[in-house]
Protein backbone atom coordinates (compact mmCIF):
# COMPACT_ATOMS: atom_id res chain seq x y z
CA UNK A 1 0.00 0.00 0.00
CA UNK A 2 2.83 2.28 0.86
CA UNK A 3 4.40 2.19 -2.71
CA UNK A 4 0.78 3.19 -4.28
CA UNK A 5 0.63 6.13 -1.90
CA UNK A 6 4.15 7.23 -3.07
CA UNK A 7 3.41 6.76 -6.70
CA UNK A 8 0.42 8.74 -6.20
CA UNK A 9 1.89 11.58 -3.92
CA UNK A 10 4.76 11.42 -6.48
CA UNK A 11 2.57 12.52 -9.36
CA UNK A 12 1.33 15.51 -7.18
CA UNK A 13 4.85 16.28 -7.18
CA UNK A 14 5.17 15.73 -10.66
CA UNK A 15 2.21 17.86 -11.48
CA UNK A 16 3.27 20.93 -8.69
CA UNK A 17 6.81 20.52 -10.65
CA UNK A 18 4.91 20.54 -14.56
CA UNK A 19 2.98 23.38 -13.50
CA UNK A 20 6.43 25.29 -12.42
CA UNK A 21 8.21 23.97 -15.56
CA UNK A 22 5.63 24.80 -18.10
CA UNK A 23 5.01 28.00 -16.56
CA UNK A 24 8.07 29.60 -16.42
CA UNK A 25 8.97 28.40 -20.14
CA UNK A 26 6.26 30.03 -21.21
CA UNK A 27 6.58 33.22 -19.45
CA UNK A 28 10.03 33.45 -20.44
CA UNK A 29 9.19 32.42 -24.09
CA UNK A 30 6.17 34.69 -24.36
CA UNK A 31 6.66 37.24 -22.24
CA UNK A 32 10.38 38.20 -22.60
CA UNK A 33 11.41 36.02 -25.78
CA UNK A 34 13.58 33.94 -25.05
CA UNK A 35 14.83 31.06 -27.24
CA UNK A 36 12.66 28.34 -26.20
CA UNK A 37 15.68 25.88 -25.73
CA UNK A 38 16.96 27.68 -23.46
CA UNK A 39 13.83 28.70 -21.35
CA UNK A 40 13.79 25.20 -20.74
CA UNK A 41 17.05 24.85 -18.57
CA UNK A 42 16.31 27.59 -16.29
CA UNK A 43 12.31 25.85 -16.04
CA UNK A 44 13.52 22.74 -15.70
CA UNK A 45 16.12 23.43 -12.63
CA UNK A 46 13.09 25.72 -10.90
CA UNK A 47 11.27 22.51 -11.63
CA UNK A 48 13.40 20.07 -10.92
CA UNK A 49 14.28 21.72 -7.13
CA UNK A 50 10.13 22.17 -6.53
CA UNK A 51 9.92 18.41 -6.78
CA UNK A 52 12.60 17.51 -4.51
CA UNK A 53 11.53 19.45 -1.79
CA UNK A 54 7.66 18.21 -2.55
CA UNK A 55 8.97 14.30 -2.83
CA UNK A 56 11.21 14.72 0.31
CA UNK A 57 8.69 16.36 2.62
CA UNK A 58 5.57 14.36 1.31
CA UNK A 59 6.38 11.53 -1.00
CA UNK A 60 9.03 9.77 0.53
CA UNK A 61 8.75 11.29 4.03
CA UNK A 62 9.11 7.93 5.71
CA UNK A 63 12.37 7.64 4.06
CA UNK A 64 15.99 9.38 3.85
CA UNK A 65 18.77 9.54 1.67
CA UNK A 66 20.86 9.47 4.85
CA UNK A 67 22.50 12.77 3.56
CA UNK A 68 22.97 16.11 4.12
CA UNK A 69 20.05 18.84 2.54
CA UNK A 70 22.76 20.30 -0.21
CA UNK A 71 24.04 16.60 -0.70
CA UNK A 72 21.00 15.44 -1.02
CA UNK A 73 19.83 17.97 -3.54
CA UNK A 74 22.46 17.34 -5.62
CA UNK A 75 22.25 13.93 -5.83
CA UNK A 76 18.61 14.35 -6.47
CA UNK A 77 19.27 16.82 -9.29
CA UNK A 78 21.80 14.33 -10.89
CA UNK A 79 19.43 11.58 -10.78
CA UNK A 80 16.76 13.63 -12.18
CA UNK A 81 19.49 14.53 -14.92
CA UNK A 82 18.65 11.06 -16.54
CA UNK A 83 14.98 11.73 -16.55
CA UNK A 84 15.91 15.04 -17.70
CA UNK A 85 17.70 14.09 -21.48
CA UNK A 86 14.66 11.93 -21.83
CA UNK A 87 12.48 14.51 -20.77
CA UNK A 88 14.47 17.36 -23.63
CA UNK A 89 14.91 15.01 -26.29
CA UNK A 90 10.71 14.62 -26.34
CA UNK A 91 10.80 18.17 -25.84
CA UNK A 92 13.52 19.26 -28.75
CA UNK A 93 12.20 16.36 -30.95
CA UNK A 94 8.60 17.60 -30.99
CA UNK A 95 9.80 21.20 -31.12
CA UNK A 96 11.61 20.09 -34.29
CA UNK A 97 9.01 18.45 -35.97
CA UNK A 98 6.04 20.95 -35.22
CA UNK A 99 7.42 24.38 -35.52
CA UNK A 100 4.08 26.11 -34.62
CA UNK A 101 4.59 24.73 -30.98
CA UNK A 102 7.61 27.29 -30.94
CA UNK A 103 4.87 29.57 -29.85
CA UNK A 104 3.42 26.89 -27.26
CA UNK A 105 6.30 25.20 -25.70
CA UNK A 106 4.51 24.53 -22.52
CA UNK A 107 2.81 21.26 -24.89
CA UNK A 108 6.05 19.88 -25.81
CA UNK A 109 7.42 20.43 -21.89
CA UNK A 110 4.02 18.18 -20.92
CA UNK A 111 4.80 15.73 -23.05
CA UNK A 112 8.45 15.10 -22.01
CA UNK A 113 7.63 14.83 -18.32
CA UNK A 114 4.97 12.80 -18.92
CA UNK A 115 7.77 10.55 -20.44
CA UNK A 116 10.03 10.67 -18.01
CA UNK A 117 7.73 10.37 -14.70
CA UNK A 118 8.47 6.74 -14.49
CA UNK A 119 12.37 6.75 -14.75
CA UNK A 120 11.91 9.33 -12.23
CA UNK A 121 10.01 7.69 -9.99
CA UNK A 122 12.14 4.56 -10.03
CA UNK A 123 15.44 6.33 -9.61
CA UNK A 124 14.04 8.60 -6.58
CA UNK A 125 12.87 5.52 -4.77
CA UNK A 126 15.31 2.73 -5.27
CA UNK A 127 18.54 5.05 -5.38
CA UNK A 128 18.05 8.26 -3.35
CA UNK A 129 15.05 7.80 -0.88
CA UNK A 130 15.98 4.04 -0.57
CA UNK A 131 15.94 3.60 2.74
CA UNK A 132 13.49 4.20 5.90
CA UNK A 133 13.87 6.72 8.34
CA UNK A 134 13.96 3.92 11.00
CA UNK A 135 16.99 2.94 10.00
CA UNK A 136 19.00 6.03 9.84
Amino acid sequence: MRLHREIGLFAVGGVIGLLVDAGVVQLLVGLAGWNPYLARVLSFLLAATVTWWWNRRHTFAARSSGRPLPAEWLHWMGLMGVGAVVNYAVYAALLLAFAGLHRWPAIPAAAGSAVAAALNFATARGMLFRRPKSAV
